[in-house]
């Protein structure tokens, strides 16, 4: 009761009088009746800038849909594409167009009444205070009065706004399209979920973190590949160490070099001294596939809770050879700084290599703040307007039943398991002191058999030296076998304290094979795959590039995207992302603001200010 006196105490100081509270209740009480803002899912980016960057510009297709819509029987096809392609890219397409001299004022004045009618179509969704703090400060008074022009009697708005874009056009007009620009896409999707997996494969992951940090509205749940990097940032030397790794194999060394000041030089100069090879590339990855296989042994050892003795092979050569269950495989290549009796200590050299390669990822400015951008507005999963999100998978047992997995003096399973998760990598990022425990700990959710984030037995020894492919073959937890049904889609959402009847799982991590028929809406549409392969390097196996996921008040429906062939190509040409839509669930009634979480709190909100204005009605 105290409590509750206190926070109507403060409830009062915020709304004095009768007239504030009762404003604040209608205001309150008309949102609730409005349509809830579209949501856009994303997913496995893996530093694909320019295909993320497009598609973020064009709302996974949404901008097209309303310009369609609005201008289908005024403009023509080229005309609705080249606006569509002024909105994604505004300072890039007004250039081209004044080097062709086509920027005329008839043209800026079609243009930017056209926009308008976009922005405004695009803002009924929203309270009219809401569409104006998304408006560039600049521009704010402006935008608003030409969006609320109403024709009057004797026409005066009608000459007043004209006014105003002659103006407009007579002063700045690129600079205002711009504006409008950046208004239209920030109505076209009002939050946007990440669902792990920026980093790693493509070259520009920390030109995708400088996007989503000045995006409006955003979370993420964290993939492998991000964890990776966070515990890498922490300080976690096996992390560092498969970091640099996956950068080298995937030529992606710019993301470290340029983007966060991590020097590849004295790693590179090592590996040409011990592990010679025409390429110095190869050699430096063979040098820190060692390194990290040395580091893991160390971690394994420090580690017997997590049951991966297994990967413990580097100590198993033997004459060039290797047993591996009851397998035996011809080992590449050699070890040179190797030691027979202790396989998992580092030479003095490689100690100076990782020490120099950590002490650079500890204090590149550009890394830490794009890590505590993630720890920011990430967590292990998220439930969002009663769906479920995460990355990689829930652990199961081979019976379909929530695995168990005993860390830390103690046993998890399901919706605790990622909890525990959750806090141990917090722990580790934010505990000054660095416990070993927690920063081993990263590198188990980026690889561990039975860590939400991996969901497989990575083979990294095999794939590295070994030339026999069925060596590589990495098994799979059982959940990638029963998330196909009802049932244990049902189970899940339960054990996240879901409605199953009404909720989703909304899953990453797995590219969808759809060339070879997969499809990303399985059990019976209670959980979405939307890991359709954004990276190139997974085209030829996906069939497609990409999938994202629209959930707007209408309902849900899937975006499968052909492949981006470059921005320059979009400006020249006009050229938007080819995306099949397919619908996954339509809603009986228009979802409105009501339906959602933030309808719940807003609830919430008006029951307390009815108690309060009770409290001033009996005053």
């Amino acid at each position: 009761m105290d409590e509750k006196k206190k926070y109507m105490k403060l409830l009062s100081e915020k709304y004095p009088t009768v007239r504030s509270l009762s404003r604040e209740i209608i205001n309150l009480s008309a949102i609730l009746n409005l349509p809830k803002g579209t949501e856009h899912f994303m997913s496995d980016i893996h530093g694909e800038y320019e295909a993320f960057c497009h598609i973020l510009n064009n709302c996974s297709g949404v901008v097209r849909e309303k310009v369609d819509k609005l201008f289908r029987e005024t403009l023509s096809h080229d005309e609705r594409k080249s606006i569509c392609t002024l909105i994604y890219y505004p300072k890039e397409k007004l250039n081209i167009i004044r080097k062709k001299k086509n920027n005329t004022w008839d043209w800026y004045a079609q243009t930017i009444n056209r926009m308008i009618e976009i922005a405004r179509t695009l803002s009924s969704k929203y309270t009219r205070s809401k569409v104006r703090k998304a408006m560039p400060e600049d521009y704010s008074y402006i935008i608003d009065e030409l969006l609320h022009a109403q024709k009057d009697e004797d026409d005066n708005q009608i000459r007043y706004h004209k006014k105003i874009l002659d103006t407009i056009i007579a002063i700045d007009p690129d600079d205002f399209i711009v504006s409008l620009a950046q208004l239209i896409k920030r109505l076209a999707v009002d939050h946007i979920h990440i669902v792990g997996d920026i980093y790693d494969r493509g070259e520009s992951a920390d030109k995708i973190v400088d996007l989503l940090i000045d995006y409006h509205s955003l979370d993420i749940e964290w993939g492998n590949h991000d964890i990776l990097w966070m515990g890498a940032s922490c300080g976690s030397e096996a992390c560092i160490a498969n970091v640099v790794r996956n950068c080298i194999k995937y030529n992606t060394m710019v993301t470290l070099e340029n983007g966060y000041g991590i020097s590849l030089r004295n790693l590179a100069l090592f590996a040409q001294k011990n592990y010679k090879d025409k390429n110095p590339m190869k050699s430096a990855l063979r040098a820190i596939t060692v390194i990290q296989l040395k580091l893991e042994g160390q971690l394994i050892s420090r580690h017997p809770e997590y049951n991966m003795d297994d990967r413990l092979l580097l100590g198993k050569i033997k004459d060039g050879k290797i047993k591996i269950e009851s397998d035996v495989y011809g080992v590449c290549g050699d070890f040179p700084t190797q030691n027979g009796a202790s396989p998992y200590e580092l030479t003095e050299e490689e100690t100076v290599v990782i020490d120099e390669l950590k002490s650079s990822f500890l204090n590149s400015e550009r890394l830490k703040k794009h890590i505590s951008f993630l720890y920011d507005k990430g967590s292990m999963y998220q439930i969002f307007n009663s769906n479920l999100l995460y990355h990689g998978c829930v652990p199961l047992k081979e019976d379909g039943t929530l695995d168990e997995v005993e860390l830390f003096g103690s046993v998890y399973k399901g919706k605790e398991l990622f909890d525990m998760a959750d806090k141990k990598a917090r722990r580790a990022f934010y505990d000054r002191k660095k416990d070993l425990d927690n920063l081993d700990f990263m590198w188990y959710l980026w690889c561990g058999k039975k860590s939400p984030l991996c969901g497989r037995n990575i083979k990294t020894f095999e794939r590295a030296f070994i030339k026999d492919k069925k060596a590589w073959i990495e098994e799979k937890n059982p959940y990638y076998k029963f998330y196909e049904t009802a049932e244990t889609c049902d189970m899940i959402l339960s054990e996240f304290n879901l409605n199953f009847g009404n909720s989703h799982i909304i899953n990453g991590h797995t590219p969808v094979k759809t060339v070879k028929g997969e499809l990303p809406i399985r059990a019976d549409g209670k959980l979405i795959v939307i890991d359709g392969g954004f990276c190139e390097a997974y085209h030829n196996t996906t069939g497609i590039a990409g999938y994202t996921l629209i959930y707007n008040s209408h309902g849900l429906r899937l975006k499968a995207h052909h492949p981006f062939e470059s921005v320059s190509e979009a400006l020249k040409e006009d050229k938007d992302i080819h995306s099949d839509s397919e619908i996954v669930e339509t809603e009986d009634g228009r979802v409105m603001v009501s339906d959602t979480d933030s309808g719940k709190r807003i609830k919430n909100e008006i029951s307390d200010l009815y108690e309060l204005l009770k409290e001033y009605k009996n005053l």
